[in-house]
């Protein structure tokens, strides 16, 4: 996996170290190599979080846009 980055094996294993302890990457022994596996289920939770800004900002800058149109 290592090889796929512009960084070494040990910068790799430390981010891999930091996602699985956020509960984003699910890690399982297979032999002498280390699997993971995304778990998208936090993402998600984040993604709701942004949606919901990102659909209050858009409707209030839209509204922006008509009055500033209206006034020129």
């Amino acid at each position: 996996m290592a090889a796929k980055f512009a960084m070494g094996r040990t910068a790799v294993s430390k981010h891999l170290t930091i996602l699985k302890e956020a509960g984003l990457v699910v890690g399982r022994k297979v032999g002498r190599e280390t699997r993971y596996q995304l778990n998208a289920a936090p993402l998600r939770e984040v993604q709701e979080w942004v949606s919901f800004y990102e659909r209050f900002w858009t409707e209030r800058i839209d509204r922006l846009k008509e009055l500033l149109e209206e006034n020129e």
